[in-house]
């Protein structure tokens, strides 16, 4: 008789046979399993998903333009209804005429009713400035409007004849827009329906982008040349001496993020600890004092020693298993210091330092409170940026869409990562 046929005749106690009863306690301990990971699970959809999601719908949705909303009572009216009805039965690129704007004055006189002419004008001014001071002037003047209209809105403003506000407003129609994806690389819709680039004076977020990207490269190298050869002593001296120093590598933790910054600014600032150092000793004149402060240059300095902890940390993870037998072994068969070091240990620590700088990169294109304090103009990163969208102009979708943006530069890093050297050889700690 075959094994598998023993199998099949064996039964329980309670006459059930034994693969049956194998199968059922398999399928209860995976319940088991799931709902012990399910409060994890819960945690992770509610704050980590659902924002993430929500922010991706938020980049493309905006319905200041099409939609009231009653602030006390929550009703939702719809508005600018007569202008999509014309934006639908012309194709793109048509010249607005009389009926056009006949559709805009009965549209003016809904918001005036319902008191949202400041968010329909707000939403178009979010891709065309000065565009809600002109809805809020027909707002107050549209009582008195006349036929014919185009030439009575004209009269009031001429800006109402131009062709790309008619185009702003064709995309605002719908609710659903990939303008603020285009805003956020300097780009936006021709009248004819086309990309063309902003002008000149508005090409912010791209040359933003441009020094994120620089800048976190930069801390992530310079944490890397500093924390290389603090975490080969911390891995190389005996357990009771690294352990010491170790405190000295974790005391950033334990010190208020905002203090540690604060006190780069009493260190580099024109009248700071240090140019005062530099002139007592006569190394600088007191009017050529270094500028090291409110710039990139007090960006770098001080997100380096934030996050050089996060750089250490995983080299020393990597460094402290690893045999020094091995560089003594490659001594003894001839090879120079160099050559051992270079051929022998640096590979070793390759999963340490791609996590370290994966690290550190990361932490740097999303940080925005030490750039806000010691990165003055020219020291700014995309995240003061979206967060100025989310606090003072309140163009969350133009923010959500920033963020996207950033999150997809990550992700395409992680890939590379990936790709590189292998997300199984992350070693973190």
């Amino acid at each position: 008789m075959s094994d598998a046929t023993a199998n099949q005749s064996l039964t329980t106690a309670d006459g059930i046979p034994l693969k049956a009863a194998l199968a059922r306690a398999e399928a209860r301990a995976r319940r088991r399993a799931f709902l012990l990971v399910l409060p994890l699970l819960a945690f992770i959809l509610i704050t980590f998903v659902t924002p993430i999601a929500q922010m991706l719908h938020q980049s493309v949705y905006n319905e200041g333009f099409t939609m009231h909303t009653d602030v006390i009572t929550g009703e939702r009216t719809p508005i600018m209804t007569n202008v999509k009805e014309w934006f639908d039965e012309n194709p793109v690129g048509t010249e607005p005429d009389e009926a056009a704007y006949a559709a805009l004055a009965e549209d003016i006189r809904k918001l005036r009713e319902v008191r949202a002419a400041g968010s329909a004008g707000t939403r178009i001014n979010y891709e065309r400035s000065g565009t809600r001071s002109m809805f809020t002037k027909a707002n107050r003047s549209i009582t008195g409007l006349e036929p014919p209209y185009k030439e009575a809105f004209i009269e009031l403003d001429e800006e109402w004849g131009a062709p790309d506000l008619w185009q702003v407003m064709r995309d605002a129609s719908t609710p659903y827009t990939v303008n603020f994806y285009l805003a956020a690389i300097d780009l936006k819709k021709s009248p004819d329906g086309g990309f063309e680039g902003v002008p000149d004076n508005r090409k912010v977020y791209v040359n933003l982008f441009q020094r994120t990207l620089f800048l976190s490269v930069l801390i992530t190298f310079l944490t890397f040349v500093l924390g290389y050869p603090i975490a080969h002593l911390l891995a190389t001296l005996p357990l009771r001496k690294s352990n010491l120093l170790m405190i000295l590598v974790l005391l950033p933790f334990w010190t208020s993020l905002l203090v540690r910054t604060t006190s780069w600014i009493v260190l580099l600032q024109s009248e700071g600890v240090l140019n005062d150092a530099l002139v007592g000793a006569g190394l600088l004149g007191d009017e050529n004092r270094l500028p090291m402060m409110y710039n990139q240059i007090g960006t770098v300095v001080a997100m380096t020693h934030i996050l050089l902890p996060f750089m250490v940390l995983p080299l020393y993870s990597v460094m402290r298993p690893i045999n020094p037998s091995y560089v003594r072994a490659a001594r003894s068969l001839g090879a120079t210091s160099w050559t051992a070091f270079w051929r022998i240990y640096f590979p070793q620590t390759i999963p340490g330092i791609g996590a370290g700088a994966l690290l550190v990169f990361i932490l740097s294109v999303g940080y925005y409170i030490t750039p806000a304090l010691v990165g003055g103009a020219s020291g700014q990163l995309i995240s003061n940026l979206i967060a100025f969208h989310m606090q003072n102009s309140l163009n969350w979708s133009l923010a959500a869409a920033l963020a996207a943006l950033l999150l997809g530069g990550v992700l395409i890093l992680y890939w590379l990562y990936d790709r590189l050297v292998g997300i199984d050889n992350l070693k973190l700690g």
